[in-house]
């Protein structure tokens, strides 16, 4: 059976760095990008919280289910987000994809483009996943789209499944594409990647909206 393995994914765009400890004041500062703590949708750290973050993110790698990622854009270097594999099912193997978020700036750039493209390949070809699931909240529609676009097939809707952070009961709703849809979904990471990159792939002005 694959076990989670920390490595660095890359391409000519992004770098995805195993998450750890040295990257605690990075985030903090993309995270004050938008301050992006006070969304009830994302799962960014409020100031002070970085380092609490990264290290339940690594008590998951440590339990082998789940697999964090620093992101870090390659033309100004900076780190600009996080996002991780998790719920690890190495027996068939199966994987979730998400607690991803990007400063306010990099937001509806070809930044997450470039990153699914990264980490589906990881989940299919390296850890030969049978499937890939992605979870959201049903009032998240700007993310349901986003995961329909990738191509994903909807599952169901998962009620009254978790609590968001101020408390409040989330219906969360289930997407998932499997491993022989991959080709086709790469095929079109690669052309939507291309279409970005050759309008300039800019990041946002500070005052778009996610």
């Amino acid at each position: 059976m694959p076990i989670l393995t920390p490595a660095a994914l890359q391409d000519e765009h992004v770098l995805l760095e195993p998450l750890g400890p040295r990257h605690a004041p990075a985030l903090e500062a993309a995270a004050a990008d938008g301050e992006l703590w006070k969304l009830w949708f994302t799962s960014a750290p409020e100031p002070g919280q970085a380092r609490a973050y990264i290290d339940k993110a690594l008590d998951g790698l440590a339990a082998h289910t789940m697999l964090p990622f620093a992101v870090r854009e390659k033309t100004s270097g900076q780190i600009v987000g996080a996002t991780r594999f998790y719920d690890f099912v190495p027996e068939l193997p199966r994987i979730a994809l998400g607690y991803t978020w990007y400063a306010k700036r990099w937001q509806k750039s070809h930044l997450n483009t470039a990153c699914k493209r990264l980490l589906l390949k990881h989940a299919f070809e390296v850890l030969n996943c049978v499937a890939v699931e992605f979870h959201t909240d049903h009032r998240n529609l700007d993310s349901q789209r986003a995961i329909e676009r990738l191509g994903a097939h909807k599952d169901g809707v998962l009620r009254a499944h978790k609590r968001r952070p101020d408390g409040t009961l989330r219906d969360t709703v289930c997407y998932s594409i499997i491993a022989s849809e991959w080709p086709d979904v790469q095929r079109w990471l690669d052309m939507r990647l291309a279409r970005l990159t050759s309008l300039g792939c800019k990041p946002q002005h500070r005052d778009a909206r996610l």
